[in-house]
Protein backbone atom coordinates (compact mmCIF):
# COMPACT_ATOMS: atom_id res chain seq x y z
CA UNK A 1 0.00 0.00 0.00
CA UNK A 2 1.67 3.21 -0.75
CA UNK A 3 2.16 6.56 1.49
CA UNK A 4 -0.75 9.12 1.14
CA UNK A 5 0.10 12.27 -0.82
CA UNK A 6 0.90 15.04 1.80
CA UNK A 7 -1.31 18.31 2.71
CA UNK A 8 -0.05 21.49 1.07
CA UNK A 9 -2.32 23.63 2.72
CA UNK A 10 -5.53 23.64 5.02
CA UNK A 11 -7.71 23.90 2.40
CA UNK A 12 -6.36 20.55 0.76
CA UNK A 13 -6.54 19.63 3.85
CA UNK A 14 -10.03 19.99 4.43
CA UNK A 15 -10.64 18.42 1.29
CA UNK A 16 -9.01 15.43 2.09
CA UNK A 17 -11.05 15.06 5.33
CA UNK A 18 -14.22 15.96 4.12
CA UNK A 19 -13.76 12.71 1.37
CA UNK A 20 -13.46 10.18 3.59
CA UNK A 21 -16.21 11.85 6.15
CA UNK A 22 -13.74 13.25 8.83
CA UNK A 23 -15.24 16.90 8.31
CA UNK A 24 -18.54 17.92 10.34
CA UNK A 25 -20.35 21.02 9.14
CA UNK A 26 -22.20 22.89 11.83
CA UNK A 27 -25.19 24.77 10.85
CA UNK A 28 -24.71 28.75 10.19
CA UNK A 29 -24.54 30.83 13.22
CA UNK A 30 -23.04 28.70 15.78
CA UNK A 31 -22.41 31.04 18.57
CA UNK A 32 -18.33 32.82 19.05
CA UNK A 33 -19.05 32.56 22.89
CA UNK A 34 -18.04 28.97 24.25
CA UNK A 35 -20.64 27.43 21.47
CA UNK A 36 -18.77 26.57 18.49
CA UNK A 37 -16.09 25.57 20.72
CA UNK A 38 -18.85 23.37 22.92
CA UNK A 39 -19.98 21.54 19.44
CA UNK A 40 -16.01 20.76 18.51
CA UNK A 41 -15.28 19.29 21.86
CA UNK A 42 -17.87 16.71 21.43
CA UNK A 43 -16.79 15.55 17.71
CA UNK A 44 -13.06 16.09 18.95
CA UNK A 45 -11.27 12.54 17.78
CA UNK A 46 -14.45 11.93 15.34
CA UNK A 47 -14.05 14.84 12.83
CA UNK A 48 -12.91 18.15 12.33
CA UNK A 49 -15.74 20.66 12.38
CA UNK A 50 -16.29 23.80 10.31
CA UNK A 51 -18.52 26.71 11.14
CA UNK A 52 -19.78 28.75 8.50
CA UNK A 53 -20.67 32.59 9.31
CA UNK A 54 -20.06 31.96 13.31
CA UNK A 55 -22.04 34.43 15.46
CA UNK A 56 -23.69 35.38 12.88
CA UNK A 57 -20.48 37.67 11.21
CA UNK A 58 -18.93 36.96 7.75
CA UNK A 59 -16.10 34.18 8.09
CA UNK A 60 -15.37 30.89 8.99
CA UNK A 61 -13.55 28.78 11.67
CA UNK A 62 -12.40 25.15 11.81
CA UNK A 63 -11.17 23.13 14.54
CA UNK A 64 -10.49 19.53 15.27
CA UNK A 65 -7.89 19.38 11.88
CA UNK A 66 -5.27 17.11 13.54
CA UNK A 67 -6.84 15.11 16.78
CA UNK A 68 -5.23 11.72 16.40
CA UNK A 69 -2.06 10.34 15.32
CA UNK A 70 -3.70 8.71 12.29
CA UNK A 71 -4.74 11.74 10.94
CA UNK A 72 -1.50 13.62 11.41
CA UNK A 73 0.41 10.77 9.78
CA UNK A 74 -2.15 10.88 6.47
CA UNK A 75 -1.54 14.55 6.84
CA UNK A 76 1.80 14.16 6.55
CA UNK A 77 1.94 11.42 4.17
CA UNK A 78 3.24 8.55 6.29
CA UNK A 79 1.98 5.94 8.37
CA UNK A 80 1.64 6.44 12.18
CA UNK A 81 4.21 3.74 12.72
CA UNK A 82 6.67 5.71 10.93
CA UNK A 83 5.69 9.68 12.26
CA UNK A 84 7.82 9.94 15.06
CA UNK A 85 10.97 8.99 13.04
CA UNK A 86 9.75 11.52 10.01
CA UNK A 87 9.73 13.86 12.49
CA UNK A 88 12.94 13.20 14.04
CA UNK A 89 14.31 13.06 9.81
CA UNK A 90 12.85 16.56 8.91
CA UNK A 91 14.46 18.27 12.50
CA UNK A 92 17.60 16.14 11.36
CA UNK A 93 17.42 18.10 7.73
CA UNK A 94 15.32 20.79 7.12
CA UNK A 95 14.36 22.15 3.50
CA UNK A 96 15.21 26.09 3.13
CA UNK A 97 12.07 27.30 2.26
CA UNK A 98 11.15 29.18 -1.31
CA UNK A 99 10.37 33.09 -1.07
CA UNK A 100 7.83 34.16 -3.36
CA UNK A 101 6.70 37.68 -4.62
CA UNK A 102 3.54 37.12 -2.94
CA UNK A 103 0.58 34.24 -2.61
CA UNK A 104 -3.01 34.07 -1.49
CA UNK A 105 -2.06 34.93 2.55
CA UNK A 106 -1.83 38.44 0.97
CA UNK A 107 -5.01 38.44 -1.04
CA UNK A 108 -6.93 41.02 0.80
CA UNK A 109 -4.90 43.85 2.85
CA UNK A 110 -6.10 45.95 6.19
CA UNK A 111 -3.87 48.59 6.90
CA UNK A 112 -5.63 51.19 8.89
CA UNK A 113 -9.17 51.21 11.10
CA UNK A 114 -7.61 47.52 12.31
CA UNK A 115 -10.24 46.14 14.55
CA UNK A 116 -9.36 42.17 15.19
CA UNK A 117 -13.09 41.31 15.87
CA UNK A 118 -14.24 43.29 13.28
CA UNK A 119 -11.88 41.38 10.68
CA UNK A 120 -12.13 37.80 11.63
CA UNK A 121 -14.54 35.80 14.17
CA UNK A 122 -12.17 35.19 17.06
CA UNK A 123 -13.65 32.69 19.90
CA UNK A 124 -13.98 32.83 23.57
CA UNK A 125 -13.34 29.09 24.69
CA UNK A 126 -13.50 27.94 28.22
CA UNK A 127 -15.74 28.61 31.01
CA UNK A 128 -13.57 31.47 32.79
CA UNK A 129 -11.28 32.46 29.47
CA UNK A 130 -10.47 36.02 30.16
CA UNK A 131 -11.62 36.89 26.45
CA UNK A 132 -11.70 35.82 22.70
CA UNK A 133 -8.20 33.90 22.35
CA UNK A 134 -6.38 33.68 18.66
CA UNK A 135 -5.08 29.79 20.24
CA UNK A 136 -3.98 28.55 16.94
CA UNK A 137 -1.91 30.98 15.80
CA UNK A 138 1.87 30.79 14.80
CA UNK A 139 3.54 33.38 16.02
CA UNK A 140 6.59 33.80 14.01
CA UNK A 141 9.55 35.96 15.18
CA UNK A 142 13.00 37.07 13.98
CA UNK A 143 16.20 37.55 15.32
CA UNK A 144 17.33 41.44 15.10
CA UNK A 145 20.83 40.25 15.25
CA UNK A 146 20.92 37.31 13.03
CA UNK A 147 17.82 37.48 10.92
CA UNK A 148 16.57 33.95 11.97
CA UNK A 149 13.07 33.01 12.54
CA UNK A 150 11.58 30.94 15.18
CA UNK A 151 7.84 29.68 15.25
CA UNK A 152 5.91 28.56 18.28
CA UNK A 153 2.17 28.46 19.58
CA UNK A 154 1.79 30.94 22.45
CA UNK A 155 -1.57 31.91 23.87
CA UNK A 156 -2.55 35.51 22.54
CA UNK A 157 -5.43 37.19 23.83
CA UNK A 158 -7.64 39.74 21.65
CA UNK A 159 -7.78 42.66 24.09
CA UNK A 160 -8.25 45.90 22.23
CA UNK A 161 -8.85 46.52 18.52
CA UNK A 162 -5.40 46.15 17.69
CA UNK A 163 -3.94 45.05 21.02
CA UNK A 164 -3.11 41.39 22.19
CA UNK A 165 -1.93 39.81 25.01
CA UNK A 166 0.64 37.07 24.71
CA UNK A 167 2.22 34.54 27.04
CA UNK A 168 5.52 34.80 26.15
CA UNK A 169 7.71 31.94 27.60
CA UNK A 170 11.39 32.00 28.42
CA UNK A 171 12.08 30.40 25.25
CA UNK A 172 13.63 31.59 22.03
CA UNK A 173 10.68 34.36 21.04
CA UNK A 174 11.95 35.84 24.89
CA UNK A 175 15.56 35.12 23.49
CA UNK A 176 14.84 37.58 20.16
CA UNK A 177 12.07 39.68 22.52
CA UNK A 178 14.88 40.66 25.02
CA UNK A 179 17.46 41.85 22.23
CA UNK A 180 15.15 43.94 20.41
CA UNK A 181 14.10 45.31 24.13
CA UNK A 182 17.98 45.75 25.04
CA UNK A 183 18.15 47.90 21.73
CA UNK A 184 14.94 50.44 22.80
CA UNK A 185 12.60 48.56 20.05
CA UNK A 186 9.57 46.39 19.64
CA UNK A 187 10.29 42.73 18.42
CA UNK A 188 9.19 42.09 14.52
CA UNK A 189 6.91 39.64 14.80
CA UNK A 190 3.74 37.76 12.79
CA UNK A 191 0.64 36.11 13.89
CA UNK A 192 -0.09 33.54 11.09
CA UNK A 193 -3.61 31.17 11.50
CA UNK A 194 -4.58 28.69 9.12
CA UNK A 195 -1.85 26.44 7.93
CA UNK A 196 -1.33 23.40 6.69
CA UNK A 197 -0.54 20.49 9.64
CA UNK A 198 2.95 20.25 8.75
CA UNK A 199 3.54 24.13 9.51
CA UNK A 200 1.37 22.78 13.31
CA UNK A 201 3.56 20.49 13.92
CA UNK A 202 6.89 21.78 12.92
CA UNK A 203 5.95 24.94 15.14
CA UNK A 204 6.43 22.85 18.08
CA UNK A 205 10.43 20.88 17.37
CA UNK A 206 12.12 21.32 20.36
CA UNK A 207 15.22 22.69 18.46
CA UNK A 208 18.53 24.56 18.80
CA UNK A 209 17.96 28.50 18.83
CA UNK A 210 18.55 29.83 15.32
CA UNK A 211 16.44 26.75 13.76
CA UNK A 212 13.57 28.08 11.43
CA UNK A 213 10.58 25.73 12.18
CA UNK A 214 9.35 26.57 8.63
CA UNK A 215 12.22 24.89 6.98
CA UNK A 216 10.99 21.87 9.19
CA UNK A 217 7.72 21.99 7.84
CA UNK A 218 8.95 21.95 4.47
CA UNK A 219 11.06 18.42 5.32
CA UNK A 220 8.10 16.61 6.91
CA UNK A 221 6.58 17.02 3.43
CA UNK A 222 9.19 16.76 1.26
CA UNK A 223 8.99 20.21 -0.73
CA UNK A 224 10.57 23.41 0.55
CA UNK A 225 7.72 25.57 1.83
CA UNK A 226 6.81 28.58 -0.15
CA UNK A 227 6.52 31.68 1.92
CA UNK A 228 5.92 35.43 1.62
CA UNK A 229 8.02 38.51 3.27
CA UNK A 230 5.81 40.64 5.59
CA UNK A 231 3.81 43.94 4.15
CA UNK A 232 5.19 45.72 6.96
CA UNK A 233 8.17 43.85 8.58
CA UNK A 234 10.61 41.42 7.04
CA UNK A 235 8.90 38.16 8.87
CA UNK A 236 8.50 35.50 6.81
CA UNK A 237 5.23 33.55 6.60
CA UNK A 238 3.95 30.31 5.01
CA UNK A 239 2.74 31.64 1.48
CA UNK A 240 -0.88 29.64 1.56
CA UNK A 241 -1.53 30.87 5.09
CA UNK A 242 -4.87 31.71 5.72
CA UNK A 243 -4.53 34.72 7.88
CA UNK A 244 -1.32 37.04 8.54
CA UNK A 245 -1.42 39.84 11.64
CA UNK A 246 2.03 41.63 11.46
CA UNK A 247 3.02 43.61 13.98
CA UNK A 248 5.50 44.20 17.30
CA UNK A 249 5.87 43.02 20.72
CA UNK A 250 6.04 46.41 22.31
CA UNK A 251 9.32 46.72 24.29
CA UNK A 252 8.79 47.35 28.31
CA UNK A 253 4.84 47.24 28.36
CA UNK A 254 2.79 44.71 30.22
CA UNK A 255 -0.63 44.43 30.08
CA UNK A 256 -2.96 41.83 32.44
CA UNK A 257 -3.93 38.17 30.32
CA UNK A 258 -5.59 35.53 31.31
CA UNK A 259 -7.41 33.40 32.76
CA UNK A 260 -7.26 30.79 30.00
CA UNK A 261 -7.95 27.01 29.53
CA UNK A 262 -4.33 25.38 29.05
CA UNK A 263 -3.55 22.09 28.04
CA UNK A 264 -3.37 20.24 31.74
CA UNK A 265 -7.22 21.32 31.66
CA UNK A 266 -6.79 23.84 34.33
CA UNK A 267 -6.49 27.61 33.69
CA UNK A 268 -3.22 29.34 33.21
CA UNK A 269 -3.68 32.14 35.12
CA UNK A 270 -3.72 35.92 34.89
CA UNK A 271 -0.99 37.99 34.86
CA UNK A 272 0.52 41.04 33.20
CA UNK A 273 1.97 39.60 29.86
CA UNK A 274 3.38 41.04 26.99
CA UNK A 275 1.96 43.19 24.23
CA UNK A 276 1.65 42.84 20.24
CA UNK A 277 0.23 46.05 18.34
CA UNK A 278 -0.97 45.00 14.89
CA UNK A 279 0.28 47.27 12.20
CA UNK A 280 -1.65 45.18 9.11
CA UNK A 281 -4.07 41.79 8.85
CA UNK A 282 -3.77 40.11 5.32
CA UNK A 283 -5.84 36.88 4.37
CA UNK A 284 -7.30 34.79 1.65
CA UNK A 285 -10.73 35.76 0.20
CA UNK A 286 -13.21 34.18 2.61
CA UNK A 287 -10.27 32.86 5.04
CA UNK A 288 -10.75 30.07 7.57
CA UNK A 289 -10.28 30.48 10.90
CA UNK A 290 -8.64 27.81 13.27
CA UNK A 291 -9.20 27.56 16.39
CA UNK A 292 -7.74 24.57 19.20
CA UNK A 293 -10.00 24.62 21.92
CA UNK A 294 -7.76 24.53 24.99
CA UNK A 295 -6.95 21.10 26.80
CA UNK A 296 -8.84 19.10 23.81
CA UNK A 297 -6.88 15.98 21.60
CA UNK A 298 -5.44 18.27 18.89
CA UNK A 299 -3.75 20.82 21.82
CA UNK A 300 -2.52 17.52 23.01
CA UNK A 301 -0.84 15.57 20.31
CA UNK A 302 0.82 19.04 19.00
CA UNK A 303 2.47 18.98 22.37
CA UNK A 304 3.06 15.00 22.60
CA UNK A 305 4.69 14.45 19.50
CA UNK A 306 7.43 16.58 18.76
CA UNK A 307 8.64 15.71 22.33
CA UNK A 308 7.97 12.03 21.90
CA UNK A 309 10.36 12.67 18.98
CA UNK A 310 12.99 14.53 21.05
CA UNK A 311 12.86 12.37 23.95
CA UNK A 312 13.15 9.28 21.93
CA UNK A 313 16.72 10.72 20.06
CA UNK A 314 17.96 11.74 23.71
CA UNK A 315 17.18 8.29 25.42
CA UNK A 316 18.97 6.47 22.45
CA UNK A 317 21.81 8.31 22.37
CA UNK A 318 23.01 7.04 25.87
CA UNK A 319 20.54 3.70 25.59
CA UNK A 320 20.65 1.70 22.18
CA UNK A 321 17.88 -0.78 23.89
CA UNK A 322 15.02 1.88 23.91
CA UNK A 323 12.86 0.99 20.98
CA UNK A 324 9.99 3.75 21.55
CA UNK A 325 8.51 5.73 23.76
CA UNK A 326 4.71 7.48 23.98
CA UNK A 327 3.43 10.24 25.99
CA UNK A 328 0.12 9.33 26.85
CA UNK A 329 -3.27 11.41 26.70
CA UNK A 330 -3.73 10.51 30.37
CA UNK A 331 -0.93 12.45 31.25
CA UNK A 332 -1.96 15.16 28.81
CA UNK A 333 0.38 14.54 26.68
CA UNK A 334 3.63 15.93 28.15
CA UNK A 335 3.70 14.68 32.11
CA UNK A 336 3.18 11.01 31.91
CA UNK A 337 5.90 8.75 29.54
CA UNK A 338 6.00 5.00 28.49
CA UNK A 339 9.30 3.36 27.42
CA UNK A 340 9.88 0.31 25.90
CA UNK A 341 13.48 -1.29 26.35
CA UNK A 342 15.10 -4.29 25.47
CA UNK A 343 16.52 -4.52 28.22
CA UNK A 344 20.05 -6.30 28.45
CA UNK A 345 21.06 -5.66 31.91
CA UNK A 346 19.82 -5.24 35.29
CA UNK A 347 19.51 -2.08 37.05
CA UNK A 348 19.05 -0.38 33.30
CA UNK A 349 15.38 0.44 33.47
CA UNK A 350 16.15 2.72 36.43
CA UNK A 351 18.73 4.10 34.57
CA UNK A 352 16.69 4.82 31.37
CA UNK A 353 14.20 6.45 34.18
CA UNK A 354 16.45 8.73 34.88
CA UNK A 355 17.51 9.91 31.38
CA UNK A 356 13.89 10.47 30.82
CA UNK A 357 14.03 12.85 33.55
CA UNK A 358 16.89 14.53 32.07
CA UNK A 359 15.13 14.60 28.77
CA UNK A 360 12.28 17.05 29.30
CA UNK A 361 11.42 19.03 32.78
CA UNK A 362 7.76 18.44 31.94
CA UNK A 363 8.07 14.45 32.78
CA UNK A 364 6.42 13.40 35.90
CA UNK A 365 5.80 10.04 35.96
CA UNK A 366 7.35 7.69 33.66
CA UNK A 367 7.08 3.50 33.58
CA UNK A 368 9.60 1.58 31.76
CA UNK A 369 8.41 -1.70 30.11
CA UNK A 370 9.91 -5.09 28.07
CA UNK A 371 9.19 -4.98 24.48
CA UNK A 372 6.22 -7.10 24.58
CA UNK A 373 4.10 -4.68 25.85
CA UNK A 374 2.46 -1.81 23.88
CA UNK A 375 2.89 1.50 25.44
CA UNK A 376 0.38 3.37 22.82
CA UNK A 377 -2.20 0.94 25.12
CA UNK A 378 -2.67 2.31 28.61
CA UNK A 379 -4.44 -0.74 29.62
CA UNK A 380 -0.90 -2.88 28.29
CA UNK A 381 0.90 -0.71 30.34
CA UNK A 382 -0.98 -0.86 33.66
CA UNK A 383 -1.06 -4.64 33.21
CA UNK A 384 2.71 -4.53 33.30
CA UNK A 385 2.86 -2.10 36.25
CA UNK A 386 0.21 -4.80 38.06
CA UNK A 387 2.23 -7.77 37.10
CA UNK A 388 6.04 -7.04 36.61
CA UNK A 389 6.52 -4.02 39.41
CA UNK A 390 6.85 -4.13 43.48
CA UNK A 391 7.22 -0.73 44.75
CA UNK A 392 9.96 -1.42 47.69
CA UNK A 393 12.15 -2.48 44.92
CA UNK A 394 11.53 -0.96 41.76
CA UNK A 395 10.24 2.77 42.50
CA UNK A 396 12.29 5.78 41.84
CA UNK A 397 10.95 9.02 43.41
CA UNK A 398 12.92 12.36 42.91
CA UNK A 399 11.60 15.19 45.17
CA UNK A 400 12.37 18.63 44.79
CA UNK A 401 12.64 18.68 40.95
CA UNK A 402 11.91 20.87 37.81
CA UNK A 403 8.59 20.55 36.71
CA UNK A 404 6.02 22.13 34.21
CA UNK A 405 4.43 25.65 35.96
CA UNK A 406 1.36 24.34 33.97
CA UNK A 407 0.96 21.83 36.60
CA UNK A 408 -1.26 22.95 39.31
CA UNK A 409 0.02 20.15 42.24
CA UNK A 410 3.76 21.93 41.78
CA UNK A 411 5.03 24.65 44.12
CA UNK A 412 5.68 27.24 41.82
CA UNK A 413 6.83 24.27 38.76
CA UNK A 414 8.96 22.18 41.48
CA UNK A 415 7.68 19.21 42.07
CA UNK A 416 8.32 15.48 43.23
CA UNK A 417 8.99 12.78 39.60
CA UNK A 418 8.16 9.06 40.28
CA UNK A 419 9.21 6.10 37.51
CA UNK A 420 8.51 2.62 37.72
CA UNK A 421 10.84 -0.55 36.69
CA UNK A 422 7.99 -2.33 35.19
CA UNK A 423 10.33 -4.97 33.42
CA UNK A 424 10.47 -8.38 33.89
CA UNK A 425 13.69 -9.78 35.48
CA UNK A 426 16.46 -10.95 32.93
CA UNK A 427 16.86 -13.73 35.31
CA UNK A 428 13.26 -15.08 36.07
CA UNK A 429 12.43 -18.49 35.05
CA UNK A 430 11.41 -19.30 30.99
CA UNK A 431 7.54 -19.61 31.82
CA UNK A 432 6.68 -17.28 34.90
CA UNK A 433 7.20 -13.92 32.92
CA UNK A 434 5.53 -15.98 29.06
CA UNK A 435 2.32 -14.19 28.29
CA UNK A 436 -0.38 -16.31 27.70
CA UNK A 437 -1.62 -16.62 24.12
CA UNK A 438 -4.13 -18.78 21.91
CA UNK A 439 -2.08 -19.84 18.58
CA UNK A 440 -3.86 -18.43 15.31
CA UNK A 441 -5.63 -16.12 17.01
CA UNK A 442 -4.28 -12.74 15.25
CA UNK A 443 -4.26 -14.89 11.63
CA UNK A 444 -8.42 -15.67 12.63
CA UNK A 445 -10.36 -13.92 9.63
CA UNK A 446 -13.29 -13.09 11.46
CA UNK A 447 -15.19 -11.95 7.87
CA UNK A 448 -15.15 -15.98 6.98
CA UNK A 449 -15.96 -17.62 10.41
CA UNK A 450 -18.68 -15.35 11.28
CA UNK A 451 -22.45 -15.44 10.22
CA UNK A 452 -23.56 -12.49 9.55
CA UNK A 453 -27.16 -11.76 11.22
CA UNK A 454 -27.54 -15.11 12.52
CA UNK A 455 -30.50 -16.41 14.24
CA UNK A 456 -28.76 -18.06 16.88
CA UNK A 457 -31.70 -20.56 17.43
CA UNK A 458 -31.96 -22.05 13.84
CA UNK A 459 -27.51 -22.32 14.28
CA UNK A 460 -27.51 -24.09 17.27
CA UNK A 461 -30.87 -26.97 16.12
CA UNK A 462 -29.04 -27.48 12.79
Amino acid sequence: MSDPVPARSLRDWLDRLAAIGRLSVARPGIGLRHEAAAVANRLDGRSATLFPRPGGRPGTIVSGLVSSRAWMAEALGTREDRLIAQFQRACAEPLPWHERETGPAQDVVHRSDIDILRILPVPTLNEHDSGPYISAGLMISRDPETGAQNVAILRCQVSGPDRIGVLVLPRHTDNFYRKAEAAGRGLEVALVVGVDPACLLASQAIVPLGHDELEIAGALTGAPLDVVKCLTNDVRVPATAEIVIEGRILPEVRELEGPFGEFPQYYGERAKRHVMTVDAVTHRENPIFHMIVGGGLEHLLLGAIPREATILASLQRSFPGVEDVHLSLGGVGRYHLYVKLRKSQEGEAKNVLLGAFAAHYDIKHAVVVDTDVDIHDPQEVEWAVSTRFQADRDLVVIAGSQGSKLDPSTRDGVGAKMGLDATAPLDAPPMKFTRIRVPGEDAVDLAAVIVPEADWRDAASA
